[in-house]
């Protein structure tokens, strides 16, 4: 329909799903990238997303699906991967975590995490051996750099890669490590006995004698996904096991860069699909004889929802541009995760409240979103870390210590 504006201008009826018309931003093949992966979340993920995360369960059986589809590392080049542009890949994982933000997070720790560690730092004998497969789905990864009593603070981490004749053994412990348990190969990052006591990365296959890894059960969250304790015991590697271009925690820091940078579109395409459940129920559900979407604090509830939506999508569509150019700081990447998530969760609860009760159910995907936004919210870097490298960026003084 359209509206009388002031002066007697008839505006166009506005696109409620795309308010500021950013459509127009993309080109032709970033659209239809994200329209594939739409098609995708919609035919494979909503009909069974409900079933899954009441029974914990990650369909393992997605994986060559998504590897089908281009998802897995798509955006490196060679070797098999895609070579796709930094903002057709932040449009996939607008899209999968619309869908659910343990899907998108295989997408992430398969991709950004443990291929992109290879891909950056391993010699041409790693690259060929793992990424083409991983690519495919044909083999899983995972990366392991976060500790029991190192999360935010891996310059903490106890993990530790000593020398022995010409290999290493490695002994530590990791938490929260994604898909650790269904995982072909594992990247570790353990300190060694090198001069100084670098952080190194390590490429462990998952059936070395001494490697373990057990799923963290029960969550409240994430649980159409898995995460896991890793135990490293005696773990014996060859020389060649060495991702040799990664020498300090620079090295997994710029791999986080890759996931975070995932989140800031991820986080929105959760948001979005709230947003979206939200309208539709309010106008459907009818209350004292009218709609409930017909009342001043519930349009005002959306109204706030598609404001934060859009803003969320420009800064990530922003920062997508600066990455593609080159341009992109890290501190930039952290301003746009601490802001995405932060306002994805907000949306995600006040969308619960235009549900009422019926919110609380598995029905409807508002309250599932925002228990999975608490550990993207967390993950990558916490609201405080993100906080203190802005406050660094500003002041030029550190805080973390």
């Amino acid at each position: 329909m359209s509206a009388r504006a002031g002066g007697g201008v008839v505006a166009r009826a506005i696109d409620p799903h795309d308010f500021l018309e950013l459509d127009a931003l993309l080109g032709e093949e970033e659209r239809a990238v994200r329209d594939r992966v739409r098609s995708f979340v919609r035919e494979r993920i909503r009909p069974n997303i409900s079933e899954w995360y009441e029974r914990a369960y990650f369909p393992e059986e997605l994986i060559p699906e998504m590897g089908g589809l281009g998802l897995l590392g798509m955006h490196l080049s060679g070797y098999g991967c895609a070579g796709r542009s930094a903002v057709e890949y932040g449009l996939a994982c607008m899209e999968l975590e619309a869908g659910d933000s343990g899907i998108r997070t295989f997408v992430s720790v398969q991709g950004s995490l443990a291929m992109s560690a290879i891909h950056k730092f391993g010699s041409e004998e790693q690259k060929r051996e793992w990424l083409p497969r991983m690519a495919k789905g044909e083999a899983v990864g995972c990366f392991g750099l976060t500790e029991p009593a190192a999360g935010s603070d891996p310059g903490s981490m106890r993990t530790f890669a000593r020398r022995e004749g010409s290999g290493w053994v490695i002994e530590g412990s990791k938490r929260w490590i994604g898909m650790a348990s269904i995982a072909d190969v594992a990247v570790i990052w353990a300190r060694t006995d090198e001069e100084g006591n670098p952080v190194r990365g390590f490429l462990v296959p998952t059936d070395t004698p001494g490697f373990s890894a057990r799923n963290i059960e029960p969550k409240l969250s994430m649980r159409a996904s898995i995460q896991c304790d890793i135990e490293l015991r005696e773990v014996r590697l060859p020389e060649e096991a060495m991702l040799p271009g990664a020498k300090d925690l620079k090295g997994p820091f710029s791999c986080l860069n890759e996931a975070r940078y995932g989140i800031i579109w991820g986080s929105m395409g959760a948001a979005r699909d709230c947003y979206e459940c939200a309208l539709k129920y309010a106008l459907g559900r009818e209350q004292f004889g009218r709609p409930v979407a017909s009342f001043q604090l519930v349009q005002k509830k959306l109204a706030d929802m598609v404001v934060e939506i859009q803003k969320g999508l420009l800064l990530a569509l922003h920062i997508g541009r600066m990455k593609d150019a080159g341009t992109l700081k890290h501190q930039q990447i952290s301003l746009g995760k601490l802001s995405n998530v932060r306002e994805a969760i907000k949306i995600a609860r006040e969308a619960r409240t235009i549900l009422g009760g019926n919110g609380v159910t598995l029905d409807y995907p508002p309250l599932r979103h925002a228990n999975n936004l608490e550990s993207v919210r967390t993950y990558e870097g916490t609201d405080e870390v993100h906080t203190l490298i802005l406050g660094s960026a500003l002041t030029g003084i550190e805080a973390f210590r």
